[in-house]
């Protein structure tokens, strides 16, 4: 029975671990409020401190958006999409804050042909062959 299931589309993360460095001091903080049960564990805290830095600078954010011209959240970049952009000879210049995917089943050819540029604030997500081929246009 299970090997009649089929995933249509993978699943993609909805977040990407970082490293960070932090000193001492602010370790044992951190670590003083988890064990008084403020905050779950260390990542909960980060967490909540980034939405809070984030929340703090909203309104400059947002006028960096709009500046930039940046498209907000998930973007996922299909074969499809490619091709017509490919085939209208209007090269797609890819602006992001958030994720940006390009499916599996497209070709380092597709992407060239397709891609003007690529400029991610977060995470981009697409084949390390298409990643190469974009290499000189991702900024």
């Amino acid at each position: 029975m299970a090997d009649t299931v089929h995933e249509l589309r993978p699943k993609l993360p909805d977040s990407e671990k970082i490293t960070i460095n932090l000193g001492f001091v602010d370790l044992g903080h951190i670590d003083l409020m988890v064990r008084d049960g403020f905050y779950a564990n260390r990542a909960d805290f980060i967490r909540t401190a980034v939405r809070n830095q984030i929340e703090r600078q909203g309104e400059a954010v947002k006028q960096s958006v709009a500046r930039k011209q940046l498209h907000l959240g998930l973007s996922h970049y299909s074969r499809r999409t490619l091709e017509a952009a490919r085939d209208a000879g209007t090269p797609l210049h890819i602006q992001v804050l958030g994720l940006a995917s390009i499916a599996l089943d497209v070709t380092p050819e597709l992407a060239r042909a397709a891609i003007a540029s690529v400029e991610v604030l977060g995470a981009f997500q697409a084949s390390p062959a298409v990643k190469a081929a974009l290499a000189d246009r991702i900024a």
